[in-house]
């Protein structure tokens, strides 16, 4: 099953995340290659972005209001298999809802913008008691 307009389908090791009409980006912790064959190549296309995207994950009580500090997005009506596009502090990412308990947040942008992306997300998150892992 296709996620839905700004949802997620997931199961245990790969998420498939909305991304527009017709548009969906597949994250797995697996090598889905094999599994991708299975597909007619006239349904629709596939494109491999594997070193394309910077990944930050971000988890805790304050990660909307992180988010918040650089987002114009009402991040506070989103929830647990919720995705979105939007931007922060002007770089385009995408935004993956994971877990609501804890609060889990993984947000995608491309590689070039990976490490202003980083410095913006540690810096908006000094006041709430940043640690890095």
């Amino acid at each position: 099953n296709l996620s839905n307009t700004l949802k997620t389908s997931n199961n245990s090791s790969t998420r498939v995340i909305w991304m527009g009409p017709d548009n969906w980006f597949v994250f797995s912790l697996k090598d889905i290659s094999e599994d991708l064959k299975k597909f007619s190549d006239t349904d629709f296309a596939i494109t491999n972005l594997s070193h394309s995207r910077s990944i930050i994950q971000i988890e805790g009580k304050m990660v909307y209001e992180v988010l918040k500090k650089g987002s114009p997005l009402d991040v506070g009506k989103l929830k647990a298999d919720d995705c979105a596009n939007t931007v922060y502090n002007g770089i385009t990412i995408t935004l993956d809802f994971i877990s609501n308990d804890p609060n889990i947040i993984r947000i995608f942008a491309l590689r070039s913008f990976g490490e202003s992306l980083y410095h913006s997300i540690t810096d908006a998150s000094l006041e709430f008691g940043y640690k890095s892992i």
